[in-house]
């Protein structure tokens, strides 16, 4: 007797008598005969209980999700009966013996396929929803790009390294976690963000090639994209420049996506600057699967009658962006009224609509738009005959921002971001600042430990919004994939960094100084980057949502479904960690 898996048997094994083990996928009584499809975790095997023999009385009994084990011969289906779908589908297993390892009751949704489901019933019957087909394969495919990864960089010559889980409370962008210490009354601990600073102190230690597979924890309000603990492909480097950290991670993904997917990438990721990214698509995280590239077309109002777009043309900070709908002719006024509130929805103002018919233009602003106006737009836009212009006034970075949003939708109403397709791209050149919108003050764009350009120190002291930085993004159809850079290994140059950020020197000292007391013995210039593994399961395998490749996902309000989680602690628990509980008045 040969125990195998429920995806092994083949032709070639005719007549040998297996045994097999998993859940009753599918019953079906035919005639006196009952089939049975067994599943586990490698397929699936068609089993046949003849009435001849004892077990088939057993068989009368066996409901969906059933766990059994079953002894028989392997034998070739009958001719026409063959199922090109299974790996196993040209033969079945004639049934000598079961045992029923345990029963189940009736499952709350289909098992077998993957029908739609309420999501928080997926999510707390969490082990039968792992058990479909759908969520086998993602989680099967990200153990094979984790795989690939680990294998890439160990070739690399780097060396994983676990950090801690339990660290101090950092600002890194978003809140903490916070762990109370019940042995240091008072005090708290943190659960990383990131290991930045740690991985940092790696390179300070000599370690020079650094990688770790990371779970990091960030409190902040969830999407698709976003869950309260991730998984990171965290990175750092000794002596390196941008470009060889660019060259590695690429290599990177190249070297999974082969791997893992079958599908080889052979050109060289596109690069843009960040400014560029902006202006061409208005976002900084582009989707590169299509074109309809934005276009400013304020020089085309500049004599308007139109004061809405005149008004922004003539204002240095303001601008008139285009987008072109392709088809879009032969949308309705309801079409473009409804495409107006989606625009507004997206923060914009509203929007204006060119239908270029065949017969004859419309407009929501025709009495404004002159034939000269059109054609130039027409000309900008390389729209054609039936297509449709979508225009945005507003200042212009809000304009880019809203044209930007409005390309990728106009793009998903036109089927033109294609799954099959991974497009990535690297934005480079970002702005090491941005301005703080309630205080006016330089924020970083980033984290305060990237490194500006190296010709660019001079700025930070009469103009730090001016500097760029030495950091990059690494972009999958239109998804940030993960960020980088290099960083600042000089504690002097840190500490200005600090003191701009307007950080007191106490502050420095009580959240930094360990970092600082390390920069001071020899730090070697370094860099690196992290990308989310969640986030490109997520796109490898066709999903819209992170929940679908994350085993036991929180849900929209950052709930544990399955585990009833957050939940309340006995007092007992509270007075031993010196915490009160008040309610939203304070009592």
């Amino acid at each position: 007797m040969t125990k195998k898996t429920c995806g092994a048997a083949r032709v070639a094994d005719v007549g040998a008598a297996i045994e097999l083990n998993g859940w009753v996928n599918r019953r079906r009584d035919h005639g006196g005969l009952i089939f049975v499809d067994i599943r586990d975790h490698e397929g699936v095997t068609q089993i046949v209980f003849d009435p001849q023999h004892p077990a088939f009385a057993q068989a009368e009994t066996l409901r969906h999700e059933d766990v059994i084990r079953v002894h028989g011969a392997v034998r070739k289906r009958p001719a026409g009966t063959q199922n090109a779908k299974l790996r196993t589908g040209e033969v079945e297993v004639a049934v000598a013996e079961l045992f029923i390892h345990s029963r189940s009751t009736v499952p709350p949704f289909p098992i077998a396929g993957d029908e739609a489901v309420d999501e928080n019933l997926r999510m707390e019957y969490r082990y039968l929803d792992l058990r479909r087909p759908r969520l086998q394969r993602n989680m099967r495919l990200r153990h094979n790009m984790v795989k690939a990864i680990r294998d890439f960089f160990d070739d690399r010559g780097f060396i994983e390294i676990e950090t801690p889980m339990l660290i101090k409370s950092t600002p890194e962008g978003a809140r903490d976690y916070l762990v109370p210490s019940r042995l240091h009354r008072g005090t708290f601990y943190a659960l990383p963000q990131s290991p930045q600073l740690l991985k940092q102190i790696l390179m300070i230690a000599g370690f020079g090639r650094y990688m770790q597979i990371a779970r990091c924890m960030r409190d902040e309000d969830l999407r698709a994209d976003r869950q309260p603990e991730f998984t990171q492909l965290d990175v750092e480097i000794s002596f390196c420049t941008q470009e060889e950290v660019l060259e590695l991670m690429e290599s990177a993904m190249k070297f999974a996506w082969k791997r893992a997917l079958g599908e080889e990438i052979v050109h060289d990721f596109p690069r843009l600057q960040h400014a560029d990214a902006m202006q061409r698509y208005g976002s900084d995280k582009p989707d590169l699967r299509f074109g309809l590239e934005l276009r400013e077309v304020s020089e085309i109002f500049a004599s308007s009658e139109f004061k809405v777009f005149r008004a922004q043309s003539d204002d240095p900070k303001g601008a008139v962006i285009g987008v072109r709908y392709p088809g879009g002719a032969a949308l309705s006024r309801r079409d473009f009224d409804a495409l107006t509130e989606v625009a507004k929805q997206f923060g914009g103002k509203g929007l204006v609509w060119i239908a270029l018919g065949a017969g004859e233009t419309k407009s929501s602003a025709a009495k404004f738009m002159t034939e000269e106006n059109v054609s130039a737009l027409r000309s900008a836009l390389d729209a054609q005959t039936g297509d449709a212009l979508l225009l945005f006034a507003d200042e212009r970075s809000a304009a880019l921002a809203v044209a930007g949003k409005m390309r990728n939708e106009v793009a998903e109403r036109c089927g033109l971001r294609d799954p099959q397709r991974f497009a990535f791209a690297w934005v480079t050149d970002f702005p090491l600042f941005e301005r703080d919108e309630e205080t006016g003050a330089p924020t970083p764009a980033h984290h305060p430990f990237t490194a500006p350009r190296d010709d660019q120190w001079d700025l930070l002291d009469r103009n730090p919004l001016a500097m760029r930085a030495q950091h990059y993004d690494l972009v999958l159809n239109g998804w940030e994939l993960g960020s980088g850079s290099i960083r600042i290994h000089n504690a002097e140059f840190q500490r200005k960094i600090f003191a701009l950020l307007g950080i007191s020197g106490e502050q420095i000292e009580d959240r930094f100084g360990f970092f600082l007391r390390a920069l001071d013995y020899g730090a070697p210039p370094h860099g690196g980057m992290a990308l989310g593994i969640d986030r490109l399961a997520m796109i490898a395998v066709g999903e819209e949502n992170i929940r679908d490749v994350v085993a036991f996902p929180k849900n929209q309000a950052a709930r544990d479904m399955m585990m009833d989680a957050p939940s309340h602690v006995p007092d007992r628990l509270l007075r031993e960690l010196s915490l009160q509980i008040k309610d939203e008045t304070g009592k």
